[in-house]
């Protein structure tokens, strides 16, 4: 077990700690507990924004928006890349804060959330500086036309609690870069690392107002941003279930709105595929951030041909995983986040066997003594594609083994469902595998591999999943614009 270090012993020994808005730290009129989901200790407390702060907050970035919205793209591009040195710089602390939080294991924060969400600052910061956010239009009868890319103005985020820190920087990023300013609501269950960023935000000299990072409850803070005249745009990444709430709220309002929502991934294993790294890639995917992903694999859609193989392989591959706390630095899956997540977790499984599944793997909650917080084993069933555990999202380490006959009966089965998150398709063939992936209904289709991201390649959804744009790409900071047309008609 790796200890803290100096920096996020002190942070997380404020009481409570504050959040961040105009450029002050705020210490409310309310706290709450932060847990630790390995051990259920207390992290810390944290001061909790209610909805008359979340109106000030508003009001403060809608007035740093007059100034923020006239700085240069060199100008913004220079406080991001600011921002990601810094993070760099305290890369081990947000990292260690995201697996005390989250629960995950320090080495997943420390290769993947930290260094990539650095890297998205850097992106967008150059993104910005190249984009022409001008473009003149040759047009019969007229003197001069234009058309100009402008920011929305104040940006409400609501942010969950599985990737608190990459998650926000995905979003952050390319709204900072397109002149709009933020008010950020981080889920109350994780909002450590997101609070430390708003700590480097002040360090790098954004001006006060441009963010703000506000922890509380999402019926009282949330619901300020759907309904505030002055916040012009809001982005959502959560349950569908709630987005279509927030959807409707903003819609109401007629407040443009992004969905990042969530899914329900098929992964189809074709009879030529390789078993042996479809199983190693696939228990990955289950067991990263303990299934808490979603767009991860949990429908396992297997050739008649091929499925006893595949399962065994899959076994193998479980049984080499390493389940401790996340600061555990030779962890491989920590816990779920929360008691009542892990509730959620083994009602499903309850509830799929009750229909009619079979435990091919696992199913269990873990304790003992390094292990009393919030532990389940990854778990495999199998059974009929009317289960709900095919049918609906679990958000744990578990997945659903079904067997397909032909490419037809596979497609059938991964477009039954409303999902269209993130799919993937395993074979040897590569004809076969564009075939496949452009008829699964979904924002993103992988081959032999799945959670695969890179900047500049759109990351979105369709249907139940989202709408709006994506994130990682040059279209991602475009969402955070609107558009204005500019033209002077020739003299008569």
């Amino acid at each position: 077990m790796i200890e803290t270090s100096a920096k996020v012993q002190a942070f997380l020994g404020q009481s409570p700690v504050p959040f961040y808005s105009n450029g002050a730290w705020m210490s409310g009129s309310k706290s709450m507990p932060v847990e630790n989901p390995a051990d259920k200790s207390s992290l810390a407390t944290i001061a909790k924004a209610v909805a008359t702060d979340a109106e000030q907050a508003i009001e403060a970035a809608h007035i740093a928006f007059q100034s923020w919205q006239d700085t240069t793209p060199a100008e913004r591009a220079a406080l991001l890349r600011k921002l990601a040195d810094l993070c760099e710089r305290d890369a081990e602390e947000l990292s260690q804060l995201e697996a005390l939080d989250v629960g995950k294991p320090v080495e997943n924060a420390r290769g993947f959330d930290v260094p990539f969400g650095i890297e998205c600052l850097r992106y967008f910061a150059d993104l910005c500086e190249q984009e022409k956010f001008e473009t003149p239009l040759a047009l019969d009868g007229m003197k001069q036309a234009r058309t100009v890319r402008l920011p929305y103005g104040v940006v409400g985020f609501i942010f969950p609690w599985n990737f608190p820190l990459t998650l926000c920087q995905w979003g952050i990023a390319p709204a900072l870069a397109a002149g709009n300013t933020v008010v950020i609501k981080p889920s109350e269950v994780t909002p450590l690392s997101t609070l430390y960023l708003a700590k480097l935000a002040e360090e790098a000299g954004f001006p006060a107002g441009v963010i703000n990072v506000l922890p509380g409850e999402g019926p009282e803070v949330g619901t300020v941003f759907t309904r505030h005249p002055k916040v012009r745009f809001v982005s959502f990444t959560g349950s569908s279930r709630v987005g279509r709430l927030i959807g409707e709220a903003c819609g109401a309002n007629l407040k443009p709105v992004k969905l990042e929502l969530g899914g329900k991934g098929a992964s189809i294993i074709c009879d030529d595929a390789n078993i042996s790294a479809a199983a190693a890639g696939l228990a990955g995917a289950i067991t990263l951030n303990t299934g808490q992903v979603c767009c991860t694999a949990t429908r396992w859609i297997v050739h008649e041909s091929v499925a006893s193989e595949f399962i065994e392989k899959v076994k193998g591959e479980l049984d080499k995983v390493l389940i401790k706390a996340g600061m555990h630095e030779d962890s491989q899956m920590g816990p779920l986040v929360s008691e009542r997540q892990l509730k959620t977790v083994n009602n499903y499984i309850q509830q799929g066997q009750e229909q009619g599944a079979e435990m091919v793997y696992g199913g269990k909650n873990i304790s003992d003594a390094e292990r009393s917080g919030y532990f389940v084993s990854p778990t495999l069933l199998m059974g009929s594609v009317e289960n709900i555990c095919f049918r609906e999202e679990i958000f744990g380490p578990v997945a659903y083994i079904t067997i397909f006959k032909d490419d037809a009966d596979a497609l059938r089965q991964v477009n039954s469902l409303d999902y269209g998150l993130a799919n993937s398709v395993w074979t040897g063939n590569n004809d076969r595998a564009i075939a496949i992936a452009k008829k699964m209904v979904s924002g993103n289709s992988w081959v032999n591999a799945h959670n695969v991201f890179a900047y500049g390649l759109p990351y979105g959804a369709c249907s139940a999943s989202g709408m709006g744009g994506g994130v990682n790409s040059r279209e991602t900071m475009l969402d955070y614009t609107r558009n204005l047309s500019i033209a002077e008609p020739e003299e008569e």
